[in-house]
């Protein structure tokens, strides 16, 4: 992994009171609506038409990434993992000089240094970012951690903009993602395992006995209310965690390795995204208890 530079910051500090961001979605609109509240110029673009909710939010909705991120000072990149590389070079030929380029997305150590070039060529100062948890409760005080060479430059003005969960990791592009996509082999990986064993168990009629024995050999878990947990984040999020997976994939091969545990991952959460999106899951924003969503689970699957 190796650090990209461009220019040197300069010497002065403006405080930044425009900000893009690019993508309005969960994490695009809790920002922005923060931002606002503290009296800041916000304007975004998503392709999706987001505008009711931007204006409901005092945010401004702009009709083209051009527009979006004309005069901003920072440009957020808040959108899926896929889109990551598509978001960079749609806002490098109008990146303002010297501009914060601040990257959300749970992409690639390989595709955050192909965007960090394109951003820092075009005039930018590109900040990348790995978010070590869910947004939602802390909003923009979101523990995150931040890599390249323009972080020691930024972080006063991000801390002084709120997002004080921001810290500075290391100055090689690359490092902070594969951070992030490590452990999401893991948390993610976790959530797909417990879906599928508990519902298996469930078709069997052996969840009680499969918990009793989890329970026995890691007691310090919960796993009946574990189980309601991670169902329900694989239910609610699992579009955007399968393409986080597949990133994570992606940074297990780069390795050499042949990133079978994130594949495998990335299935199940888009087969139980696929389900929601066939209007599988009743209520499917809210928290139910694992065993109602393994019964309708199971009834799709066996029709």
């Amino acid at each position: 992994m190796t650090t990209q530079t461009t220019h040197d910051a300069p010497s002065h500090i403006t405080p930044i009171t425009h900000i893009a961001i690019i993508g309005f979605g969960e994490v695009g609109s809790i920002f922005g609506a923060a931002l606002v509240k503290a009296g800041h110029t916000v304007s975004t673009y998503d392709k999706q038409d987001k505008s009711a909710l931007a204006v409901s939010l005092g945010v401004q909705a702009a009709a083209t990434v051009q527009h979006a991120v004309s005069n901003a000072q920072l440009v957020i990149s808040a959108v899926t993992a896929s889109q990551t590389e598509a978001v960079a070079q749609a806002v490098a030929p109008h990146i303002a000089t010297d501009a914060f380029y601040l990257d959300f997305n749970s992409a690639s150590p390989s595709a955050k240094q192909g965007c960090a070039a394109l951003i820092n060529a075009a005039g930018g100062r590109y900040l990348e970012c790995a978010v070590m948890t869910t947004v939602p409760p802390y909003g923009i005080k979101v523990p995150m951690l931040l890599g390249g060479p323009h972080v020691e430059a930024a972080l006063p003005l991000l801390t002084q903009l709120g997002f004080v969960g921001a810290n500075n990791q290391h100055a090689a592009y690359g490092t902070v993602s594969a951070v992030k996509l490590c452990r999401s082999v893991m948390i993610k990986g976790l959530e797909a395992m417990v879906t599928e064993s508990f519902t298996a168990a469930r078709h069997y009629g052996v969840e009680d006995q499969v918990i009793a024995s989890l329970v026995e050999t890691f007691p310090q878990i919960d796993w009946e209310k574990q189980g309601d947990y991670l169902f329900s984040r694989v239910i609610m999020h699992g579009a955007r965690r399968s393409e986080e997976m597949f990133e994570s994939a992606r940074t297990v091969c780069d390795a050499g390795l042949k990133g079978l545990m994130p594949f495998a991952a990335a299935e199940q959460q888009a087969f139980i995204a696929a389900q929601r999106k066939a209007g599988l899951f009743e209520d499917a924003m809210n928290s139910k208890p694992w065993r109602e969503r393994a019964d309708a689970l199971l009834a799709a699957v066996k029709k």
